[in-house]
């Protein structure tokens, strides 16, 4: 299934490339890279064999870009949850 703004949520994040738009941290927002891993509270962003960055999902907003060049904004608190589990649940519209 193709990934799209609408439905983003319930797909795999590993892959795609992102930016940190807000932060509590404020020494994270601008970090732009590939998301290198997913875990229930936090990303992995950076550029294999480069740098790593762990992001709490919960304190931060992420512009995601979508294979198809599309960029979608998405609040970190909606991402909390182990990736497993949130490819399963049905999420209501945000």
């Amino acid at each position: 299934m193709k990934i799209t703004p609408c439905n983003i949520l319930s797909h795999e994040l590993i892959g795609l490339e992102v930016e940190v738009l807000d932060s509590r941290n404020k020494s994270q927002v601008g970090i732009k890279g590939i998301v290198l891993d997913e875990t229930m509270y936090t990303l992995v962003i950076g550029i294999p064999g480069k740098f790593r960055k762990v992001i709490l999902k919960k304190i931060a907003v992420f512009k995601f870009r979508l294979p198809d060049g599309t960029l979608v904004k998405v609040e970190g608190k909606y991402l909390v949850g182990r990736p497993e589990d949130r490819l399963k649940k049905r999420l209501r519209l945000w």
